[in-house]
């Protein structure tokens, strides 16, 4: 029997004006150009039963007060429930900022437009609702995703600007690429993506996933979606679609993930966004080589579980916090730079910020079952090996959207805590204790496998 199954789309600009502050960069850059526009897009699948809403904004990172206030709007304007509302931030480092990261902080005239035009695009895409039929799919696209954490040789020491002890390993080793022995992990090589299309055939969204942090082949100034952005141009253009079609690039498990290839081995154009624009074009093509595999679906089964996880926080001690004013005391966070010492600076002032923060964060985890697949919502940046897991443990379609209704921050496994690096140096952005990402990932194989009707 039919369940009336209906999905719309809608995509809406919210480019920011120039002189816009952003976020992706420890110190403030303003916006000096925009390249390409950044959206907020909305798609909202209905049956007589549930509808589900997933929102990607082209952003860095959104936290939880401002998520659950737009929320809160799209419940009181369209009785949709918050529980069954997904929204994503890409992680584009070349947005408006709206929220304060080290030294960069939030763009307030910004951010208090940025919730009006998220729920424009959900009423928009409300409005566009029609018989439809989805499908989930996947591709292998191993060439671009690659570990940014990495074994050093014994002639190379890496400083943690907080505890002022030797790293076991390095974030990005520019410029001592002859002292890398191997990459720490595994990443997920993994394109997945939800397929949308009208009862008439004709093409309504595609959501991709793909656990790739950011390409970031811009100058600082610039306002430009990424690869994220270029994907969905690529894909729209290949599919033929018409203009009413909603390309949408989640991010998946990539704390630990970056396109920076420190082998040397790999080529890729030189330009502005030229990176990107590969990027965006191969795995838009990988999308569309996948396609005549899809099983379509009319009446997908809808459903959503959701639950807050409680996690500590590792919150310093009067000894760092005395360390940390004596650094502060002796000035110069205006002439901030890129080495040992700037980096003490900036993470001293960390140290006294993060001092005032509740001893516990609580976050949410989110599945939306859809039909056969499933789709999770993790709320920061969590490493490839926390995706890997969960997938291990999903047997149907299935992938994870990540810095989803809040941003925690980095969140690495234990072993990786010890291990050191950027992701785990304890700051506003990194913060939560070793057994936080056991919690999140229990959490969400919780939700994924308790759903009775799926």
């Amino acid at each position: 029997m039919s369940n009336n199954f209906q999905a719309g789309a809608a995509s809406v600009d919210i480019t920011p004006p120039l002189g816009t502050i952003i976020n992706g960069d420890f110190v403030t850059h303003y916006a000096q150009k925009v390249h390409d526009s950044l959206h907020a897009k909305a798609l909202v699948l209905k049956n007589e039963e549930t509808t589900l809403v997933i929102v990607v904004v082209d952003i860095c990172i959104m936290g939880k007060e401002l998520l659950d206030g737009t929320k809160a709007i799209i419940q009181n304007k369209f009785g949709i429930s918050p529980e069954q509302v997904l929204i994503s931030a890409t992680h584009t480092h070349a947005s408006g900022a709206v929220e304060e990261v080290h030294m960069v902080p939030a763009d307030l005239a910004y951010r208090k437009r940025l919730p009006n035009l998220i729920v424009e695009a959900v009423e928009k895409a409300l409005s566009q609702l029609k018989p439809a039929q989805i499908a989930f799919g996947k591709a292998d696209a191993p060439e671009y995703v690659m570990c940014r954490r990495y074994w050093m040789k014994d002639s190379y020491t890496s400083l943690n600007p907080v505890t002022e002890k030797a790293d076991l390993m390095k974030t990005n080793p520019f410029g001592v690429e002859d002292e890398i022995i191997k990459p720490l992990n595994t990443p997920d090589p993994e394109l997945g993506f939800l397929a949308v299309k009208g009862l008439d055939e004709q093409w309504i969204a595609l959501l991709g996933n793909y656990s790739l942090h950011y390409v970031g082949d811009w100058e600082n100034g610039t306002i430009s979606a990424d690869y994220f952005g270029e994907f969905s141009n690529a894909l729209k253009e290949k599919l033929g679609a018409a203009d009413e079609f909603v390309g949408m690039m989640s991010n998946g498990t990539s704390g630990d993930i970056n396109i920076w290839d420190f082998s040397g081995q790999k080529k890729f154009p030189d330009g502005e966004l030229a990176k990107s624009k590969k990027i965006g074009n191969d795995l838009a093509d990988k999308v569309v080589e996948n396609l005549k595999n899809l099983e379509w679906n009319q009446e997908p089964y809808l459903n959503n579980s959701f639950a807050l996880v409680k996690a500590g926080r590792r919150i310093p001690i009067r000894d760092e916090l005395e360390t940390a004013s004596a650094i502060l005391a002796l000035g110069g966070l205006e002439d901030l730079k890129p080495d040992t010492e700037g980096w003490r600076k900036l993470y001293a002032r960390e140290q006294m910020l993060l001092h005032e923060f509740a001893k516990a964060a609580e976050s949410p985890v989110q599945v939306f079952h859809i039909g056969e697949g499933k789709i999770g919502a993790l709320p920061g940046e969590f490493f490839a090996e926390t995706g890997l897991k969960i997938k291990a443990e999903v047997n149907c379609s299935y992938f994870t959207i990540s810095l989803a209704n809040d941003n925690v921050g980095y969140v690495p496994p234990a072993h990786e805590i010890d291990k050191g690096g950027y992701e785990t140096w304890r700051c506003r952005i990194s913060n939560l204790l070793p057994e936080a990402e056991e919690l999140f990932r229990k959490k969400l194989l919780e939700l994924i496998h308790d759903n009775k009707n799926s």
